[in-house]
């Protein structure tokens, strides 16, 4: 383990390594467990041991769970408390298990909405809100001396994203690390952590991906664009639908694709031996998995997505339906993203999707180790393939002599859409994420803390207007 031979503090060590001494120790490790670091990884390593803040800005895949394990490493060898934070439980869950088997079950806690596990550990991993609950209670006599903020992107979620405001806004007396791949302009991060702690912030940005990318726009339906990327070897697909609705029904069409040979069937029906399908929609999700096609999105019981990711990193899927959940808390290996559509609705109405949102889901292409890179491929509008056809086969007949059949032009839908083309596409692969805004609003639990600490709630308000 990461932590055998250090003395700690916490476990009645005498005396305490000091930071350069940290330091050693933690890079030793990496080279024992094979770990060659990127260079921003060394940096945002060496930032950390020396007492900085951290904005950690890097692809998805770049390592920024080892930067993460190092500012855990310090508090630990310091005597200090440290949280990892994740939007997402199943997430939570998935570090703690990580940081168990690297920091030893004693020392890494978990608390969720559900669970609550060696809650008086010195590392703790939990959603952003638990965080955001604790800094609202104590504020500044919070023993919260590292908090690592991951997908901090969140910030900016209309929904959610109190709960990455907060602990910035009430936590004076903790080191930050703010990580994700599509943050953006980072300064007034930077100086609104340095006025409010009085510690330097160091901003770490690395466009370094292990797996490059190639983006490519495809005006074929889309079933053209799916058997040609599984036979060109470019599987598994994870197709990115925007509704659960959309996602169903594209498995649903693909099932009657050739798209496994009988040997891969054979491995399928060999791995679903002794799963139980219930009745109804199991019986739909058994019949898409026997055909290579898997479908996942929050709508599903979690035995179902369970499957469906363990079936995906067995490498049995040829394609996965989903959606934009992809962009966070998905554990499935993925060679192509392709975007059925560049619009979503986002609540209010029907846009052309952000920067952030399009990179953080692209993000996911090229599986680190198994690949030498990922493939993102955008289809344009389903009316604007269809007319290109019907004008191809005009053009087709009038090369013959024929006169060409007179057709009508599809239209574009009325509702739920916006229109996008390559130049919209490439606006989003070579876009810089929007700047991080706060879009938040305060749900029941955390306006119960308000109500417990009717003193420190102002104060918190006023920051927050």
């Amino acid at each position: 383990m990461l932590i055998d031979g250090v003395p700690l503090p916490a476990e009645g060590a005498v005396r305490a390594w000091k930071d350069d001494k940290l330091l050693e120790h933690f890079l030793e490790w990496t080279i024992d467990q094979g770990l060659e670091l990127y260079p921003h990884q060394e940096e945002a390593v060496l930032e950390i041991m020396g007492g900085r803040h951290v904005i950690l800005n890097t692809p998805t895949g770049s390592g920024k769970s080892l930067v993460a394990l190092a500012m855990h490493f310090r508090a630990l060898g310091l005597g200090k408390k440290a949280y990892y934070t994740s939007p997402i439980k199943a997430l939570v869950s998935e570090k703690f298990f990580d940081l168990c088997r690297v920091l030893g079950p004693e020392r890494v806690g978990m608390l969720t909405g559900d669970a609550a596990i060696n809650h008086e550990a010195s590392v703790i991993c939990c959603t952003a809100e638990v965080l955001a609950n604790i800094a609202l209670r104590d504020g500044a006599s919070a023993v919260v001396d590292f908090a690592v903020m991951d997908e901090f992107h969140f910030f900016a979620d209309r929904d959610r994203g109190i709960a990455w405001h907060i602990p910035l806004l009430t936590l004076p007396q903790t080191t930050f690390m703010l990580m994700s791949a599509t943050l953006g302009d980072t300064s007034r991060f930077e100086k609104d952590l340095q006025q409010r702690t009085g510690r330097e912030v160091a901003l770490v940005r690395s466009n370094q991906r292990p797996v490059p990318l190639e983006f490519s726009y495809a005006e074929t339906p889309i079933h053209e664009t799916i058997e040609k990327l599984v036979e060109g070897n470019r599987a598994p697909v994870y197709v990115v639908n925007f509704t659960q609705r959309e996602a169903a029904e594209l498995a649903q069409s693909l099932t009657s694709m050739k798209l496994i040979e009988r040997e891969q069937r054979d491995k399928i029906l060999e791995a679903l031996h002794g799963f139980r399908f219930d009745s109804g929609y199991g019986k739909d999700i058994q019949r898409f998995i026997k055909a290579g096609v898997g479908l996942h999105h929050a709508g599903l019981l979690p035995k179902y997505r369970l499957l469906i990711e363990k079936l995906s990193q067995q490498g049995l899927l040829q394609v996965i339906c989903g959606t934009d959940t992809l962009g966070v808390g998905v554990n499935i290996p993925i060679r192509t993203v392709l975007f059925t559509k560049l619009c979503k609705y986002d609540g209010v109405s029907t846009k052309i999707l952000t920067v952030r949102d399009f990179k953080q889901i692209a993000g996911r292409a090229g599986r680190k180790g198994f690949d030498d890179r990922g493939w993102v491929i955008a289809q344009a509008p389903e009316h604007v393939i269809e007319n290109k056809k019907l004008e191809q086969k005009a053009e087709a007949a009038t090369k013959k002599g024929q006169k060409p059949k007179k057709f009508v032009r599809r239209k574009p839908p009325e509702r739920g859409y916006v229109h996008w083309d390559d130049a919209t596409y490439k606006k989003l692969v070579e876009g810089e994420p929007e700047t991080l805004e706060s879009h938040f609003r305060v749900d029941h639990g955390i306006d119960a803390q308000f109500v417990a600490a009717p003193e420190r709630a102002h104060a918190t308000r006023r920051r927050l207007s």
